[in-house]
C-alpha cells in the first residue's frame, strides 16, 4: 500500500516521514495527478451555471493531497537529498508542469473561470474572494489561456523545458559544492582561525577518513576560513573554487543553461503580450513596473555609492598600513573587513559567539513570538522527522489551541542545500467550519555541536536564524479560507517584511536580555558589548548596500530587456556590474552561473525585493521603537493586519492599515547610516 496515496493518520496530520519510501513517490503523483484531473473534470462537467462556489472554490480546493505530497517531496529533495531523489526530480518536474498547463490551458475549464470572473461585480463577494477569484483568472490568462492552440502548444513546450534547466542549474551547483575540498595537513595554514573553526575542519576530515584538516564551499566551513584565514594564497584558492561554481566550462557548467533560462523567459513573456520577463512578473509585485524597480535600484545606488566608496578607501588604506596589501582582492575583503571592524570596535565574533549558544538563539526566538503574539512553542518527540537532526513543536496560542507544527532542521550534511530558508508542509486553510493548522519548516546551516562545544552562532547567523522565523511566524500565525491565499502567499517585496523587522529584536537590549548567555557561566551579556553590536551594525553599509544593489541591477539586466543579444555570460556581467564594482574583477569567477535564487528558485525580477523589503522593515520596525519593541497593540496590529492575512488584500492596502502611512525611505537609510 502506497502511504502517500490517502490522508495521514498521523498526529496533527503531520508527514509520515519515516514510512515514506523512495520508490513511493513517482507512482503516487502519477496516481494522485490522475485523482486531480477527475476533480477538474467534475468542474466542467458539471450542468449548472458557472458559480463561485462550483467553480473557483472547487479549484482551489483540487488536488489537495497532490499538493501535500509534492510539498514532501520537493522538501526533502531541498533538505535531505539522495540521487535517488534528484532522479525523480528530474523525471517528475516536467510531468508536474505539464499538468499544471493542463489546467491552465483547459479551454472549457477556463471558459467557466472567466464567466465567474466576468460576471464578479454582480456577485457580492467579499474581498478575500475577490482576491481569490482575480489570483484564479490570472493564473489562466497569464499561463497563456486567451492564447490560440498553436501558442499554447509553443507555451507548454517552454515550461516543460525551463522546468528542466532550473533543475539541472541547482544541481549543478550542489555536485560543484560537494565535489570541492581543500585538506590542509600544514597546521601553520590554520592561523588566524578560530578554535571551534579547527574543531569542526578536524571532525569533517575525521568523518571522511583523512587525516588533516577539511574546509569545503559549505557556508560554515567557508565563511569562517574567508573571515579569519591568514594565509592568503590559501584564500584566494577557496574564493576562487566558490566564485567560479557553474563557471569552468565542464558537464556542470551552468553558462548555457543561464542563456538558455533568460531566452526562454524572455520568449514566454513575448508570448503572452509583455515586454519582457521583469514586466510580466512586477505586474503582481508592490513595484508593478521595471522602470519603478531600477529607479529605486539607481536612486538608493546614488545615496550609497559616496559612503560605499569612503569605507572602501578606509578599507585599502588599513590593509596597506597592516600588511602592505598594493592591491585588494576579493579574497581579502571579509578578512581585512573583520580586522578593521575589530579595530574600530573592539569586537568580533568569536567574543560574542560564546553568548549566542544555538539552543539559547532558538527559545530567544520563541520568547519573543511569546511576548508579542502570545506563543507558545512545546518540543514533541510525537512525529515523524526526516533525519534526526530536525527538532519539532506544537506551537500553541493564549488559549491552548494549536497554531501550527514547526520543524527546525539547522545544521549542514550533505544531502542539504547552502543557505537557510522557510518551507512549509501543509498550508493553512480553513473548510468544512474546521480551521486547518499549517506545519511550516526552518531550514539553516549552522556550526554542528563539536565534542567540547555547542553549537555557537555568530551574529549574522543569530540575525539569520531570526530572519527565518519571521517567515515562519508569517506561515504559523496565517489565519485565511484559501490556501493560495494563506501565510507567505503573498506579492514577493512584501514577502521579506515579516523576516526582516524580525532582525531588529537581535539589536535591542531588552530582547537581547532574554537570551543571549554565556553559554558556560550564564551572565548575560555586557551591555557594552550590545553597543558595540548596534554601532557596528552600520559598519561598511554602504559597501554592503552596493553588494546587494549590484544583485538587484544583475538580475534587471537578465530578465528586464531582450537577453537575446547576450552571449557571453561573463562579458554581460562585467558591463552591468561597472557602476558597483569596487575590487578588481577576476577573470575566472562568475556571479550568474551559480545566481541560484533567480535561476533556480523564485526572484527572478525580484531580487530588488530584498532592498524594497529593507525600506517596509525599517519603517515599520519604527513604529514599534516609538511605541516599545514588545508594545502589545502595536504587535497585535502587525499580526492581525500583516502576518495573518496572507495574499488576501493588496499588501500596501495590509501595510497602511497597520502602519497608518505608506512606508518611507528615510527609516533605512537613517539606520544603514547613509543619512544623519
Amino acid at each position: 500500500m502506497n502511504i502517500l496515496l490517502n490522508n495521514f493518520s498521523t498526529n496533527f496530520n503531520t508527514s509520515p516521514f519515516q514510512s515514506i519510501k523512495n520508490e513511493d513517490y513517482k507512482p503516487a503523483i502519477l496516481k494522485l495527478i490522475e485523482d486531480t484531473k477527475l476533480e477538474i473534470e467534475a468542474i466542467v462537467n458539471n450542468s449548472e451555471t458557472p458559480t463561485f462556489e462550483n467553480t473557483i472554490e472547487a479549484l482551489e480546493f483540487s488536488g489537495q493531497q497532490l499538493d501535500r505530497v509534492t510539498s514532501i517531496f520537493f522538501n526533502l529533495n531541498s533538505a535531505e537529498t539522495n540521487d535517488d531523489l534528484q532522479k525523480i526530480a528530474q523525471d517528475i518536474s516536467p510531468i508536474l508542469t505539464e499538468f499544471g498547463n493542463d489546467i491552465t490551458l483547459n479551454e472549457a475549464l477556463f471558459k467557466k473561470v472567466k464567466h465567474v470572473y466576468d460576471n464578479k461585480d454582480s456577485l457580492d463577494l467579499n474581498i478575500e474572494q475577490t482576491t481569490l477569484l482575480d489570483k484564479k483568472y490570472k493564473s489562466f490568462s497569464r499561463n497563456g489561456a486567451n492564447l490560440p492552440e498553436d501558442k499554447k502548444q509553443k507555451l507548454r513546450a517552454i515550461d516543460k523545458q525551463l522546468a528542466s534547466l532550473k533543475l539541472k542549474f541547482g544541481e549543478n551547483i550542489l555536485a560543484e559544492t560537494n565535489a570541492f575540498e581543500m585538506l590542509i595537513t600544514n597546521e601553520a595554514d590554520l592561523s588566524g582561525l578560530p578554535e571551534g573553526a579547527i574543531e569542526a575542519a578536524k571532525q569533517l576530515a575525521e568523518s571522511k577518513n583523512k587525516a588533516g584538516y577539511l574546509i569545503t564551499l559549505d557556508y560554515p566551513s567557508y565563511i569562517p576560513f574567508m573571515t579569519y584565514a591568514d594565509n592568503r594564497a590559501l584564500r584566494k584558492k577557496l574564493a576562487l573554487a566558490f566564485g567560479a561554481k557553474g563557471f569552468n566550462n565542464d558537464k556542470l557548467d551552468n553558462q548555457q543553461n543561464v542563456l538558455d533560462i533568460a531566452r526562454l523567459r524572455f520568449e514566454r513573456a513575448n508570448l503572452l503580450g509583455y515586454n519582457t520577463h521583469a514586466h510580466f512578473v512586477l505586474e503582481e509585485r508592490m513595484a508593478q513596473t521595471p522602470e519603478k524597480v531600477n529607479s529605486f535600484l539607481q536612486d538608493l545606488l546614488v545615496k550609497a555609492k559616496p559612503a560605499a566608496l569612503r569605507e572602501f578607501a578606509q578599507l585599502e588604506q588599513f590593509a596597506k598600513e597592516l600588511d602592505n596589501i598594493d592591491q585588494l582582492e576579493k579574497w581579502d575583503s571579509a578578512y581585512y573587513s573583520e580586522k578593521l571592524k575589530q579595530k574600530l570596535f573592539n569586537l568580533d565574533d568569536e567574543q560574542l559567539k560564546p553568548y549566542f549558544k544555538l539552543e539559547n538563539v532558538i527559545d530567544g526566538a520563541f520568547q519573543v513570538a511569546n511576548k508579542l503574539f502570545g506563543l507558545q512553542f512545546k518540543k514533541i518527540d510525537t512525529i515523524d522527522k526526516y533525519h534526526e537532526d530536525v527538532m519539532t513543536y506544537e506551537v500553541l496560542d493564549e488559549n491552548n489551541e494549536l497554531v501550527s507544527i514547526f520543524y527546525a532542521d539547522f545544521f549542514p550534511r550533505a544531502g542539504k542545500r547552502n543557505g537557510a530558508w522557510m518551507t512549509s508542509y501543509k498550508p493553512q486553510f480553513i473548510k468544512d467550519g474546521i480551521n486547518q493548522r499549517p506545519h511550516i519548516s526552518n531550514v539553516c546551516n549552522f556550526t554542528k555541536p563539536t565534542k567540547s562545544k555547542p553549537s555557537l552562532l555568530t551574529f549574522n547567523e543569530v540575525t539569520t536564524l531570526f530572519h527565518e522565523f519571521g517567515h515562519g511566524l508569517h506561515g504559523m500565525l496565517a489565519n485565511t479560507t484559501y490556501p493560495s491565499l494563506s501565510g507567505t502567499s503573498v506579492f514577493w517585496d512584501f514577502v521579506e517584511l515579516p523576516s526582516q523587522v524580525l532582525e531588529n529584536w537581535c539589536y535591542e537590549k531588552e530582547a537581547l536580555e532574554l537570551f543571549a548567555k554565556h553559554y558556560e557561566t550564564g551572565e548575560v551579556i555586557p551591555m557594552d558589548l550590545v553597543q558595540k553590536i548596534k554601532e557596528s551594525a552600520t559598519f561598511q553599509e554602504g559597501m554592503q548596500t552596493l553588494r546587494q544593489l549590484s544583485f538587484g541591477l544583475l538580475d534587471m539586466s537578465w530578465h528586464g530587456v531582450n537577453p537575446s543579444d547576450i552571449t557571453n555570460v561573463k562579458q554581460h556581467e562585467n558591463i552591468t556590474f561597472k557602476d558597483t564594482n569596487l575590487y578588481p574583477d577576476v577573470k575566472e569567477n562568475c556571479m550568474s552561473t551559480a545566481f541560484a535564487h533567480i535561476f533556480q528558485g523564485g526572484y527572478s525580477s525580484g531580487y530588488y525585493s530584498y532592498k524594497w523589503a529593507e525600506v517596509l522593515d525599517a519603517d515599520a520596525f519604527d513604529y514599534f521603537k516609538e511605541k516599545g519593541i514588545f508594545n502589545k497593540d502595536v504587535a497585535t496590529k502587525f499580526k492581525d493586519n500583516v502576518l495573518s492575512k496572507g495574499g488576501t488584500e493588496n499588501p500596501m492596502v495590509l501595510y497602511k492599515r497597520f502602519r497608518g502611512q505608506e512606508p518611507k525611505p528615510e527609516a533605512l537609510l537613517k539606520r544603514a547610516g547613509l543619512i544623519k
